[in-house]
């Protein structure tokens, strides 16, 4: 499980250091739920805000880990009962072309990338952040924010976090017959969008190979090379632009045409939603700036989808990069 516990726990423990322990595991259910780093990091403090304030109630019949993601559930529906649901270019409209109109929306409208390091428990063994990472990928977050809230955590609680389906409707407070039938509708509606639970291994060495193709032709912007690793009818979007691309002939003409100011960019790579991103700065006269978060969703021997964030003056230090490369 997520770094939990069994029962019992002792409460000769500082509370402040305990529930910070908690922390990680805490950010990626959130994060999951939320679709968002900064939501999901507001939705931790309401969590260890109601914690501090409930501790002294704590009996102690399950472990701080369980009490904790129940408290941390609650305030993510709370906030789903105001909030839209966020996601990515390539579900809120058909495919574009080169030369549509480009249309914004609110950052709040779409789904955002989350490093790695606040989401995965340090606590939790090697194998078991293996699984956290694989359900942290871009397109399942993605997939999830197409389930009602209450369906979402039940997945979650239940598949992700490691809950029972009796702990599962504690939390909810409802029955066990109907999580239960919560999560067939879940894993139904998942399975239309092709967003199994269970995601994909490290990467292969093939996958490695790739990625160090993919950084060698974005720095010569050989864009003959770079769509030539992407797959046949992969994507390519660029939130907050609804415009969405799909296929290498699209992509090459966007990259040649629109795009072509991202020649001389350099890469940095970071690790992101369960795979490997990368901060991209585009060269100007004084060194290279910031342009965009760059989520790479890899396939066994092509890239699968590319998802450009451009708000990156918020984006970034949430990953501890430099808005800023000089020379």
């Amino acid at each position: 499980m997520d770094g939990r516990r069994g029962g019992g726990e002792l409460r000769n423990v500082n509370p402040a250091e305990r529930f910070e322990a908690s922390r990680a595991g805490l950010t990626g259910l959130c994060y999951r739920m939320l679709g968002s780093p900064s939501d999901a990091e507001d939705a931790v403090q309401e969590t260890m805000l109601r914690a501090w304030r409930a501790f002294d109630g704590f009996d102690g019949r399950s472990s701080i880990d369980t009490w904790l993601y129940r408290i941390a559930t609650n305030v993510c529906l709370d906030q789903l009962r105001s909030a839209k649901r966020r996601e990515l270019p390539t579900e809120a409209g058909e495919a574009g072309d080169i030369d549509d109109e480009l249309v914004q929306r609110p950052r709040t409208h779409w789904l955002e990338p989350v490093p790695d390091a606040s989401a995965l428990p340090l606590d939790a063994t090697p194998e078991r952040r293996a699984e956290l990472r694989q359900s942290l990928r871009l397109a399942f977050v993605a997939a999830l924010q197409a389930l009602p809230p209450r369906q979402r955590a039940c997945l979650l609680l239940k598949e992700v976090i490691g809950f029972s389906s009796a702990e599962v409707a504690a939390t909810l407070e409802t029955t066990p017959q109907s999580v239960n039938s919560a999560l067939q509708r879940a894993r139904k509606t998942l399975a239309t969008q092709q967003a199994p639970v269970e995601g994909r291994g490290p990467l292969t060495e093939t996958q490695r190979e790739l990625l160090e193709r993919y950084v060698d032709a974005f720095h010569r912007y050989d864009v003959d090379a770079l769509v030539s690793l992407v797959r046949e009818d992969g994507t390519m979007c660029m939130p907050p632009y609804t415009l969405w691309l799909r296929g290498r002939p699209s992509m090459a003409a966007w990259l040649s045409g629109p795009g072509i100011g991202c020649r001389g960019s350099r890469l940095v790579e970071v690790r992101t939603c369960g795979s490997v991103g990368f901060g991209q700065y585009r060269r100007d006269k004084d060194g290279w700036a910031a342009w965009a978060l760059i989520v790479l969703e890899l396939g066994a021997h092509e890239i699968e989808s590319l998802v450009y964030f451009l708000d990156v003056e918020r984006l970034f230090p949430i990953f501890e990069l430099p808005l800023r490369l000089e020379r």
